[in-house]
């Protein structure tokens, strides 16, 4: 039996009762002694387009219920691999997102004294810069898998340098990430401008346009990531959710048709395994434009996949 906190099961408590945590986990006050901790950052000031991204960390929790322990198709089991536990919602300031990006990365640095890798739920994508700001600050410049509809490389939006839509060239401006070692999949639709698209490649970003996606296994390219970025080198996963098909996840503040499917999305998770990853976050999730549900199903069950990606977890 895992001395490691396990998920409430559907067995001893129905799914739609119970606690309101990740997978139904324990809740923590503090990251000590924890493997990962699960963070929400209810954040969507940063957006351009339909806000609501802020209750996406609590509807992602409440669809996890439905989430169980073990994975079928890799046998993977992160709940008897990791001490993992549910450390609530970072305080952001809703009213100022100059403040809110500030509180987040002071709150990462607090997190980060700790030997944890964080899995955050977002949120709109700005929360990304500050999360990346603190595990730099720590480990040196990141390897980086960055699945998305858009490149999100503009240098401002409405005259703002720091927003959802200018995270990643922030990002290599700052020296937060390597671009020699940062792909970005899912890109499509239109933009402003070619240099939304051209610019990334510039810096030496792989950029693989939805188009090259279609109709295909993503495994294949995985294998060439994880050839790229090898096994050592501190990773980092960034997770848009609009970077699936509209049809596959509604649920988001700006969706762009061709897009990923749900498999080549577990294709795209399942293939990180082997990769150092230190972090990772699942974003965009606005329930207010899927009262299905289903793509906060979807996001959880990503989460889930990236937990059984991390490092050192057991497969049965």
């Amino acid at each position: 039996m895992s001395n490691f906190n396990q998920p409430l099961s559907g067995n001893d408590m129905p799914r739609f009762s119970g606690p309101g945590t990740l997978f139904r986990l324990p809740a923590a006050d503090s990251a000590e002694g924890l493997d990962v901790a699960i963070v929400g950052i209810g954040l969507d000031s940063g957006t351009s387009n339909r806000s609501g991204a802020r209750f996406g960390p609590r509807q992602i929790r409440q669809e996890s219920a439905l989430v169980r322990p073990y994975s079928m198709a890799t046998g993977a089991a992160p709940f008897d691999s990791f001490q993992i536990a549910d450390l609530g919602d970072v305080p952001i300031n809703p009213y100022n997102l100059s403040d809110s990006i500030a509180i987040i990365e002071a709150y990462y640095r607090e997190l980060l004294e700790h030997p944890v890798v964080p899995i955050s739920l977002g949120g709109d994508h700005t929360l990304t810069l500050p999360i990346l700001r603190a595990l730099a600050a720590k480990l040196g410049p990141l390897a980086l898998v960055h699945v998305d509809a858009h490149s999100d490389s503009n240098d401002s939006m409405f005259g703002e340098k720091i927003t959802h839509g200018t995270v990643f060239r922030r990002a290599i401006e700052e020296g937060l990430v390597d671009p020699r070692h940062m792909v970005q999949i899912g890109l499509r639709a239109t933009g402003y401008s070619a240099a939304d698209f051209d610019w990334p490649r510039r810096q030496g970003v792989r950029v693989v346009q939805v188009e090259n996606c279609w109709h295909r296994s993503l495994s294949p390219l995985m294998e060439e990531i994880r050839s790229q970025f090898g096994g050592e080198r501190p990773s980092y996963l960034s997770f848009d959710i609009d970077g699936l098909d509209p049809s596959a996840a509604p649920g988001t503040g700006t969706p762009e048709p061709g897009g990923l499917t749900g498999i080549q999305a577990l294709e795209i998770i399942r293939g990180c395994y082997g990769l150092n990853l230190v972090g990772g976050d699942l974003v965009e999730v606005a329930p207010p434009y899927d009262p299905s549900g289903n793509t906060a199903l979807l996001a959880a069950n990503l989460v889930f996949e990236i937990l059984c990606s991390l490092p050192g977890c057991r497969r049965r």
